[in-house]
């Protein structure tokens, strides 16, 4: 095995005829970015490994709540909710240093009878993006920065008492407070420590601006062991807090009053060893290529077309708030922070950051998202606007991120760009999915209408 946690089925091997791993989780990921599949028994899975294992396809048309939604026209009642084969990707087999002898192998879905990938899976949907990608003799490197909250609550305990009056792991704002770290580091070093075990790199850790609010990064990475690494990194942090009694939450905008959480992408496209970015042009104090330009400029135009990949739920709206570092207008600029997409590094370092998605965004579809959106820059020639300087947050002129999970899927389904670069078939059962939970939302009476209504109406 290697000092990254990767493993090889050779290794796997090894370590099952020592004891030292004795079960693999074979999983996917659905919709929501949720880890799905099955636990196996390592020597069976080393048998079984080249067929792959069957979930029923259900699995990519139910809600939250895992009711089976009608509608889809993928699966449903009248096809009769068959299975869908799992072939595990071997390259991103690895040891689950967080998990007692347990090793994890995500996999690529591929339909039953056609054998053909499912093209509705978020990973496919990554997939075909990287592929259109290489073939332009380009490579994507990528990284995901995200912030979540920290709770003195089992999940459990948070769920008897609704997710309301929940103790935060801090009483102040944590932004780079040592003192706050400290006081989570049991947690926040357990995570640290599995996640460098099981082959996600780390950098380094801080408390952000908010109570209980903290910020782990990992190290970029290939565009889709990224996603891979983004997924992983959730389900450990979730399991670490788990065992340790606690909580912690990837909602978007977890209270009112507080900072919501993020997920900043960082992109580069890369010609071998050397940052497609990179070049002559001069851009304030910016020197790019023309395909630094381009894709900059895709990125920024495509935004309200694919806005349900970068903020998929109702609560991720609420985010948007000026003066909160969360963004709210389409801009760049060059290391400024009010700006939706903030342009950092020089030389072979340079990259651009996009600031829209917030922590509950699926990896796969938000990094789809950014690449189609890039290349179609890159391909139509499309400049960005003009490089802005100043407070974005009072440039009220600029055009603003859509206000509502209604309002993005309008864009998404009517976006004739999301149809060419995904396919209809993806847009239809992506629209369909985003509507199913609008509607859940507008359909549930909540505590604020309670509060609001319950008496004084």
């Amino acid at each position: 095995m290697n000092v990254q946690g990767f493993m090889t089925a050779e290794e796997l091997k090894q370590e099952a005829s020592t004891g030292r791993i004795d079960t693999v989780v074979v999983a996917f990921a659905d919709h929501y970015g949720r880890m799905m599949g099955k636990r196996f028994d390592v020597d069976f899975f080393l048998e079984s490994m080249e067929d792959g294992t069957h979930a029923c396809d259900y699995l990519l048309t139910t809600d939250m709540e895992m009711e089976p939604v009608p509608g889809y026209a993928f699966a449903n009642w009248e096809l009769g909710y068959g299975d869908f084969h799992l072939i595990p990707e071997m390259q991103t087999l690895r040891r689950a240093s967080w998990l007692r002898k347990t090793a994890i192998v995500q996999c690529q879905v591929f339909n039953e009878k056609t054998h053909a990938p499912v093209e509705v899976a978020p990973r496919t949907v990554l997939f075909h993006q990287l592929d259109k990608l290489s073939k332009s003799g380009l490579q994507c490197m990528a990284a995901s920065e995200l912030e979540y909250y920290l709770f003195e609550h089992s999940y459990r305990e948070a769920h008897e008492k609704k997710y309301q009056d929940l103790t935060p792991a801090g009483w102040y704002l944590e932004d780079y407070h040592i003192l706050q770290g400290t006081r989570t580091e049991k947690f926040t070093g357990a995570a640290r420590k599995h996640l460098k075990r099981s082959g996600i790199p780390v950098e380094n850790s801080k408390g952000e601006w908010g109570k209980g609010q903290h910020e782990l990064n990992v190290r970029y990475a290939e565009c889709m062991q990224m996603a891979d690494n983004h997924m992983l990194f959730k389900q450990c942090l979730k399991e670490i807090a788990e065992r340790f009694g606690l909580s912690v939450t990837f909602m978007a905008k977890p209270h009112t009053d507080q900072a919501g959480s993020s997920c900043h992408i960082h992109m580069s496209l890369w010609k071998g060893d050397q940052n497609a970015f990179t070049g002559e042009e001069q851009i304030g104090s910016i020197r790019c290529s023309e395909e630094f330009k381009w894709f900059l400029g895709g990125w920024i135009k495509y935004v309200p077309d694919l806005m349900v990949f970068y903020a998929p739920t109702v609560n991720a709206y609420k985010r948007y708030v000026d003066g909160s570092w969360a963004p709210t207008r389409l801009a760049w600029s060059y290391d400024n922070r009010t700006a939706g997409f903030r342009v950092v590094g020089k030389g072979n370092s340079l990259r651009i950051e996009c600031r829209i998605p917030g922590a509950d965004c699926n990896p796969y579809l938000a990094f789809a998202a950014s690449l189609a959106s890039g290349m179609a820059g890159i391909k139509n020639q499309i400049d960005p606007p003009e490089i802005f300087e100043g407070d974005i947050y009072a440039a009220k002129h600029l055009p603003r991120v859509p206000y509502t999970l209604a309002e993005a899927n309008a864009y998404f389904k009517e976006s004739e760009f999301a149809k060419e670069a995904f396919g209809e078939a993806v847009v239809n059962h992506y629209t369909h999915f985003y509507n199913t939970e609008v509607q859940a939302y507008q359909s549930s009476v909540t505590d604020w209408e309670r509060q609001r209504y319950f008496e004084r109406i």
